[in-house]
């Protein structure tokens, strides 16, 4: 089912059981996609990669904010976001251990032939290309950071 069919069948059922907190993260969702269908240049559809990188961002955004609130002692708000976050997280593809993301990045920088720092941008194009919505940006930066300074 797609994604966009997906997010319509769980927003009824929400509305039917009355879950709040997984309402308000469906619309959120579903609105972005609809900004996403609706912007100039849009091809009128929703391809799984846009869809995948909608529910990043916005899984990213609810993380972030309740991080913010937990610094600000705003722990109703906090968990307001997380709860969002975790419906969120449940459209995403599993994340990968730091070891299944350090084996992979391995794999590109073989693969890729690089040694040094210098080569840090082919390796990170080719990573996240890989390891899209499988694991965060900045985590696999630092991995290759890693990699390639003990290379």
């Amino acid at each position: 089912m797609e994604l966009q069919q997906r997010i319509d069948a769980d927003i009824k059922a929400a509305m039917l059981a009355r879950e709040k907190d997984k309402l308000n993260a469906l619309r959120a969702i579903k609105s972005a996609i609809i900004l996403e269908l609706t912007k100039d240049g849009s091809t009128g559809g929703l391809d799984e990669a846009t869809g995948l990188k909608i529910l990043q961002k916005l899984h990213k955004q609810r993380m972030e904010s309740a991080a913010i609130y937990h610094a600000q002692d705003r722990v109703d708000l906090a968990q307001e976001d997380e709860a969002q976050a975790f419906v969120i997280e449940h459209y995403l593809p599993k994340r990968l251990s730091e070891a299944e993301v350090a084996a992979a990045v391995r794999k590109v920088i073989e693969a890729m032939g690089a040694t040094t720092m210098k080569d840090m941008g082919k390796v990170m194009g080719e990573a996240n290309k890989r390891l899209a919505g499988k694991a965060d940006g900045s985590t696999v930066a630092a991995m290759v950071k890693e990699l390639l300074g003990t290379a």
